[in-house]
């Protein structure tokens, strides 16, 4: 296997040798999560896509042309609502992949799965450039949507059992480093993806063929130099100076045994666990999919200095108040972005359980806190609200995989993650059900715009409360879920972590080591977090003058 063409993707093969920095892991799963985070970004498409036929404007199809038929006519454009199943398969297929290949992942290791997901995501995009082409909107479903969103699935969680071996001392951290990155790729990816369309874009195309074209190329580049970056450290490794707290001494939520993936549906802390994180992304996700016109239906003219409710708003007024939202927008995203690293950093002095209930119990009341703001016109606490529970959303999604290493140790970590992944879908449904539904049954009963999310906020404070109740009722698990010594040993075999111990050893006798044990150059670990920081720098700049709206 090691003399085969694929043999460097194999487990044993990617072995960290003596000297290794561990800093060098934050900036390779950066360079994944920040690519595949374009998900989010994905939007930025759906104008232009709308008039790939009539390019200047949209072509109407007929009345009569349903959504099936709309996955193969080519005489007319697609609707922005029939674009939209695109980013509903993104985070389905993301969740269900990473559920389904968890248990894989963590026998083959982080390289190979991350350079299956580089293919399949960048793989996807190039697809769906071909179904521009032929407009053929199936095509485009099956690349980016559904090849594409498996690639989301094993490059979201490729380094986190990966990061956590190597960060025993700063799970939380560590996770929270690489999980920004999938919230920062659409700060990258939009702006970028705009100027890549204004560039290639013609009298006779709207240039999102060509931009696909482009992207796929340059974020396989970005991948791949991270999945052939990624390293596991040897095993029994730990960090210099650094030794394992005894679990009676300090937190009994942190555990130093093992539970297998296997067992992982069978216990109650896993779907406590479940419910808490489903809880706090409904509540965040469906306030994402609205901040913009919740924004402008809630002040009005307010925003632009007009005393005008939003239904008297002329054409003029309207288009100003959508550019302040829309910095609101970019404000969020800075948020979430943030939240992910500053909570799950927190979480490792903290405590995971203490600080998802900080997101419940702080999130609750800034919901309650939302409709009396509302109402006196106070845009500084409205604003701000949100900013905070934006933060905390993408803390969730961080702080998480630390929680399921305290609670069922990180040999299978990365499975587990994968599992719970399907909570994210669940709440991908549930959150913008509850805001769009809520929001469209208000308006029928006669409620003024800026009232009709009122009695959202309290719905979703309350699916809070459910997500507290969950979280407080989590307890270490009994000795009979862990693994015992035996069982440990054969899953590390069929993990090949005793083979990579074996080989490296082999490697060193036999006096193939090389400098085995000569210490990673500081100009290596510079380098590595400089092509990670600049395009995220770029993509916060960005966002920053977007954001420069909304105060101004």
């Amino acid at each position: 296997m090691g003399n085969s063409l694929t043999g460097f993707l194999e487990k044993e093969h990617t072995v960290a040798r003596p000297g290794y920095n561990r800093w060098l892991m934050p900036p390779a799963a950066l360079a994944i999560h920040l690519c595949i985070g374009m998900a989010y970004g994905f939007s930025v498409f759906w104008l232009p896509l709308s008039k790939a036929v009539g390019i200047k404007g949209s072509i109407a199809c007929a009345p009569d042309v349903d959504f099936f038929q709309e996955l193969v006519i080519t005489g007319c454009d697609w609707k922005i609502s029939t674009l939209g199943w695109m980013y509903t398969l993104f985070f389905v297929f993301l969740g269900s992949s990473a559920a389904l290949w968890g248990g894989w992942l963590e026998h083959v290791g982080p390289r190979k799965a991350a350079v299956i997901s580089a293919l399949c995501w960048c793989g996807g995009m190039l697809l769906s450039a071909l179904g521009i082409y032929l407009h053929q909107f199936w095509v485009m479903l099956l690349g980016s949507g559904v090849i594409g969103g498996i690639g989301l699935g094993l490059g979201y969680i490729s380094p986190v059992s990966t990061l956590i071996k190597w960060f025993p001392d700063r799970r939380g951290m560590a996770t929270g480093m690489a999980i920004m990155g999938f919230g920062g790729g659409a700060m990258i990816g939009s702006p970028l993806a705009t100027a890549l369309m204004n560039h290639f874009a013609t009298p006779t195309s709207v240039g999102v063929m060509q931009t696909f074209i482009a992207m796929a190329g340059i974020y396989f580049v970005f991948m791949m130099t991270g999945a052939l970056s990624y390293r596991i450290p040897d095993a029994g490794w730990k960090p210099q100076g650094w030794t394992p707290p005894a679990a009676h001494k300090t937190n009994s939520m942190i555990t130093p045994h093992h539970v297998h993936v296997k067992n992982i549906f069978k216990i109650k802390q896993f779907w406590l666990l479940w419910g808490a994180l489903c809880m706090n992304v409904s509540a965040g996700i469906g306030v994402i999919g609205m901040s913009s016109p919740m924004l402008q239906e809630v002040f009005g003219g307010r925003l632009i200095g007009a005393a005008k409710n939003y239904s008297e708003l002329d054409k003029t007024q309207l288009e100003a108040i959508a550019v302040v939202a829309a910095g609101f927008t970019a404000l969020l995203s800075l948020f979430n972005i943030g939240g992910r690293f500053f909570w799950a950093s927190l979480s490792d002095l903290v405590g995971r359980k203490m600080t998802f209930i900080a997101f419940f119990v702080l999130g609750g009341l800034l919901y309650i806190s939302i409709p009396g703001s509302a109402n006196t016109g106070n845009k500084l606490l409205f604003v701000s609200a949100f900013c905070v529970i934006l933060s905390m959303y993408g803390g969730g999604f961080s702080t998480v995989p630390a929680y399921l290493a305290d609670l069922f140790g990180t040999q299978m970590v990365g499975a587990i993650h994968g599992r719970l992944l399907t909570a994210w879908a669940t709440a991908g449904i549930l959150g913008p059900v509850i805001v769009n539904y809520m929001r469209d049954y208000q308006l029928s009963l006669g409620l003024p715009h800026e009232q009709v999310y009122n009695q959202t906020m309290m719905i979703l404070a309350g699916l809070l409360m459910i997500g507290l109740l969950c979280n407080l009722l989590i307890r270490p698990l009994a000795d009979k879920w862990f693994m015992t010594a035996d069982e440990l040993t054969v899953e590390k075999r069929h993990a090949r972590e005793l083979i990579v111990e074996e080989e490296v050893h082999f490697i060193e006798e036999a006096g193939q080591g090389g400098d085995a044990g000569k210490p990673t150059h500081p100009a290596m670990v510079l380098l590595a977090w400089t092509m990670v920081l600049l395009p995220l720098s770029w993509g916060v700049y960005k966002t920053l003058v977007n954001a420069g709206k909304f105060f101004n």
